[in-house]
């Protein structure tokens, strides 16, 4: 695999995972006069915890004060605002309130609001009941008060982390997708003698001054392989629903429980494009890979969430999904890069409130490699701002006619649940980051998030993806690899 963009010479950092940490790390050092490899085993960006969480961004009471989580949550949530204003990705400061559900809970209330004055969250106050119920009408009856806090709020974790990523190919960053890391390759050919000087994937090896690890619940794999023991990630499934946007005037903002010691609850929260989310559960699986639904998990979901607003209806449940989080066996975020593997920087047990504390993070990161002696020279012809592509269904009646102006298929619609035409595919297909699967296209545009999920736009999508691919729809795929979309031809007996 040769990967060195036409120069023999290394690249200066690998980063390892293009999640949304990764991805924002990437994009942090295209900042500079630097040469970046972002590499990642799946088929796009994102697609590993970034593409199945609860988009929260937190405004840090929860953490423990001193933690490494604590102070990166709220420098994280206080970049968030201006990140997506650069990236143009969608975001909202709607505030958070966690909901006591019965006196016994005030003193939790209590010692949130304790927690984050420490750990320098502003604009948090403790409401009563009534003022509760006055900004959310559908909260339970037996609520008794709340913990306001107004920084917190929601965003679109898949638009992050692709505009990020998109953002650091514009200046310069390689991206390298189907492509596992395997192992690293050492100064002295062996295992801990001398520097890291690269990775061994599964399509080659490549060099690098330096590696960031940013694998989320493989990060302690590849530590392994870099003889670093110690550290343990344990797979943390999070089941959730999706609601119609029928549902919206359930919830105006996010709505939490009481935390409990290893999550911060099954929430109900409405989403920045006007769904409405209910979950997560937290149960400690073995497989870092079981993304699978379970009808106790999902049990336990919806009784918590009607727990807290209990006028929600179950029918206008439109998706279920499990994501993953990496759950570190400290507690803490580890960011570190350890003398006993120089040349590498490790980012393990970025869970929640990962999301939130990404922009931090890429920017401590940034720091640890400056401090280590990487020259960081400021790139004269950096770009500033990424222009995200039209949305159509955001658009005025005027602006959507001129937009079709300019190119009709920005007339056509083909999702008509979210609105989504093929000239929004076509320039999702065509970016600095092209989407070549469904579920790629899917955090793209919407594109099947809506109430029928794709029944009515897969058959059209089939026919615009293997036109722009120039492939068989046989070929085609959902998430890549084996995910295939069409098996056979309709009249095709199978053999």
């Amino acid at each position: 695999m040769d990967t060195s963009g036409g120069d023999a010479s290394p690249y200066d950092v690998i980063v390892v995972g293009a999640g949304v940490v990764g991805s924002l790390i990437a994009r942090a050092l295209s900042r500079y006069a630097l040469r970046v490899l972002l590499v990642d085993k799946a088929s796009d960006v994102g697609e590993g915890t970034t593409k199945a969480n609860t988009a929260i961004v937190h405004a840090g009471y929860d953490a423990v004060p001193g933690s490494l989580k604590a102070r990166l949550n709220v420098a994280g949530n206080a970049m968030m605002e201006r990140v997506c204003a650069e990236l143009e990705v969608d975001f909202d400061r709607c505030g958070t309130y966690v909901v006591a559900l019965s006196d016994d809970d005030l003193p939790t209330l209590d010692a949130l609001y304790r927690r984050g004055v420490a750990n320098g969250v502003p604009d948090m106050a403790i409401v009563s009941a009534e003022a509760l119920r006055a900004a959310e009408p559908g909260v339970h009856p037996s609520a008794t008060g709340a913990l306001w806090a107004r920084t917190g709020g929601i965003v679109d974790p898949f638009g992050l982390c692709i505009a990020a990523a998109e953002h650091a190919v514009m200046n310069g960053v390689t991206v390298a997708l189907e492509t596992a890391v395997t192992g690293f390759l050492w100064e002295g050919g062996r295992p801990g003698v001398g520097r890291i000087t690269g990775v061994t994937t599964t399509r080659g090896t490549i060099g690098a001054r330096w590696v960031v690890l940013a694998a989320g619940l493989w990060t302690d794999d590849l530590m392994r392989a870099a003889g670093l023991d110690g550290f343990t990630i344990t797979p943390r499934k999070g089941e959730y629903f999706v609601l119609d946007k029928e549902a919206a005037a359930s919830v105006r903002t996010v709505l939490f429980p009481c935390p409990t010691p290893v999550s911060k609850g099954i929430l109900v929260t409405r989403t920045i494009h006007g769904n409405v989310m209910l979950g997560p559960n937290a149960v400690d699986v073995e497989a870092k890979d079981d993304l699978r639904t379970t009808a106790v998990g999902l049990d336990e979901v919806l009784s918590g969430a009607l727990g807290l607003v209990p006028t929600l209806n179950p029918r206008h449940v439109i998706r279920t999904f499990a994501g993953l989080r990496a759950a570190g066996s400290t507690g803490d975020f580890l960011i570190d890069a350890p003398r006993e593997a120089p040349g590498l920087v490790v980012l393990a047990g970025i869970e929640s409130p990962g999301l939130t504390a990404a922009p931090a993070i890429a920017e401590y990161v940034v720091d640890l490699l400056r401090e280590a002696g990487l020259p960081l020279i400021p790139r004269a012809d950096y770009v500033p701002h990424r222009a995200a592509p039209p949305r159509v269904a955001q658009l005025s009646h005027a602006d959507h006619a001129a937009l079709i102006a300019q190119d009709p298929r920005y007339g056509h619609i083909v999702c008509r649940c979210e609105m989504v035409t093929e000239g929004e595919i076509m320039a999702a297909m065509h970016r600095p980051i092209p989407a070549r699967t469904y579920d790629a296209l899917k955090r793209r545009t919407r594109l099947g998030a809506g109430r029928c999920q794709g029944g009515f736009d897969l058959p059209l999508v089939l026919g615009i993806m293997a036109r722009e691919l120039g492939v068989s729809p046989l070929e085609l795929t959902k998430r890549g690899g084996a995910s295939r979309l069409v098996v056979r031809g309709t009249k095709e007996v199978p053999t």
